[in-house]
């Protein structure tokens, strides 16, 4: 039987959603949490109240569908502002510059350059602030983990899908966090 109830059984000692995930963020990611949970709070919260409101006012909620959607939504927002809430609290923001910037840390822009000659250009950011469509990867990645601590024309090699890939570091790159975006 198959349901969307249904999971694949994973060995709990090797599966990676397991992991312990880091708790970094950058102070750019730390203001874009607290914008979405202001938003959240302040707008969507507030609103979607008004709109449960109404739609209960309007007699019998069980066959209301406007009450049961707004309602489902209103839940979604709260249990987001529930987790975000607790999530700025246990993250440690990184405001500053590592003491050594010719070194990959927390919050380098990294150039590689694999065996193909293809470069790519990327971010080493934390768990909360992961974007593909910038190339920010998150700190807890193999390929993140890979490049720490390695200087400029160091290699790094990562286990993919496909084998493993040799990458060549060709620049290393920090944002000062106390200039601003």
């Amino acid at each position: 039987m198959k349901g969307r109830n249904m999971t694949r059984w994973r060995d709990p000692a090797k599966d990676p959603r397991q992991e312990p995930k880091s708790n970094l963020i950058t102070a750019e990611g730390a203001e874009r949490l607290r914008g979405i949970l202001d938003h959240l709070s302040r707008v969507k919260r507030p609103a979607l109240s008004t709109k449960v409101g109404e739609a209960a006012a309007l007699g019998d909620r069980s066959e209301n569908a406007d009450y049961t959607y707004n309602k489902k939504e209103l839940n979604r927002v709260i249990a987001r502002i529930r987790y975000l809430t607790k999530r700025l609290d246990e993250l440690q923001i990184v405001d500053r510059l590592p003491a050594d910037t010719d070194r990959v840390f927390f919050g380098a822009f990294v150039t590689l350059e694999d065996e193909a000659g293809e470069e790519l250009r990327l971010r080493i950011v934390g768990h909360d602030e992961t974007d593909t469509g910038k190339h920010w990867i998150s700190v807890d990645a193999p390929l993140a983990k890979a490049l720490l601590g390695k200087g400029l024309d160091d290699e790094a090699t990562v286990a993919a899908p496909g084998g493993e890939t040799t990458y060549l570091i060709t620049e290393i790159g920090y944002r000062d966090p106390q200039a601003g975006s």
